[in-house]
């Protein structure tokens, strides 16, 4: 299984759009009000994520249910909140639990991989992804503090190109898949693989992981300007989404990283 996403709705004149369909409400946007609606989305993807374990141990098959679901949800959504971003707040909950669903019940399947090869990691698979993803947030955000990387124009455009890569490099992972044929380097199946093939594969890995994480540089950007702009507080349900994808990203690289270091460098119980 194989899965990438981007955050198209970061995409130039997509901001404006939303403010300009926005309700002409006297409250205006703050960054306070993008964060604690993506912590509240990060805990119901949490809690889904805890309910995705017993779901899926006791019926297998709703990991795949979940993987097409999410992918299904991920898609509708990006297309249903740059047409109408009223509905930025009911969509950013949807994907936020179709999300926290199926990478709970992966991260329990790849726990379970580890278990059967004898493998162990300090904590578990899922509490180390989570602590790359804030330790990756804190960094950019120290960042884009410090001016170091301000997701201007050129920054954006240059990590558009990038993702753009990634994501046919992915779907052309999961086509390949689709014929029974694991994709060098990509699948999880090449994560048990030995010798260049293992270092190739964790190499592509981290580059993947930090392209996802260089889109908080440009999620921190959008914010600053909405509040400079002051925008209406409704748009921070649609900052907020374009945050939780990107989170939704890096958790999912995270997690895949740490199922590959375990896998080859993890000491056997």
């Amino acid at each position: 299984m194989q899965l990438a996403s981007s955050n198209p709705i970061l995409a130039d004149g997509a901001l404006q759009g939303a403010i300009n369909q926005s309700s002409s409400a006297t409250a205006t946007c703050t960054a306070a009000g993008v964060i604690n609606k993506t912590l509240g989305c990060v805990l119901l993807a949490t809690i889904c994520g805890a309910i995705a374990v017993p779901t899926v141990t006791a019926y297998p098959s709703a990991l795949w249910i979940s993987f097409f679901v999410s992918l299904g949800v991920s898609i509708a959504s990006i297309f249903l909140v740059r047409r109408s971003p009223r509905m930025a707040a009911s969509i950013t909950v949807l994907y936020s639990a179709a999300q926290g669903f199926m990478l709970g019940a992966l991260g329990m399947i790849l726990e379970s991989i580890l278990t059967a090869n004898q493998l162990s990691v300090p904590g578990g698979i899922a509490l180390q992804a989570f602590l790359i993803v804030v330790a990756l947030m804190l960094a950019m955000l120290t960042l884009f503090r410090m001016g170091v990387l301000t997701g201007g124009a050129m920054f954006k455009q240059v990590l558009s190109v990038i993702t753009l890569g990634i994501v046919f490099m992915f779907l052309i992972g999961i086509v390949m898949s689709l014929f029974g044929v694991a994709a060098p380097f990509l699948s999880f199946a090449s994560a048990g693989d030995t010798g260049t093939t293992a270092l190739v594969g964790l190499g592509i890995n981290a580059l993947v992981l930090v392209v996802a994480s260089l889109w908080m540089i440009v999620d921190f950007r959008q914010i600053e300007d909405a509040v400079a702009a002051k925008a209406p507080a409704s748009v921070e349900w649609y900052l907020a989404f374009g945050l939780v994808v990107t989170l939704a990203w890096v958790y999912l690289e995270a997690l895949k990283l740490v199922f590959r270091i375990a896998m080859m460098f993890g000491n056997r119980k």
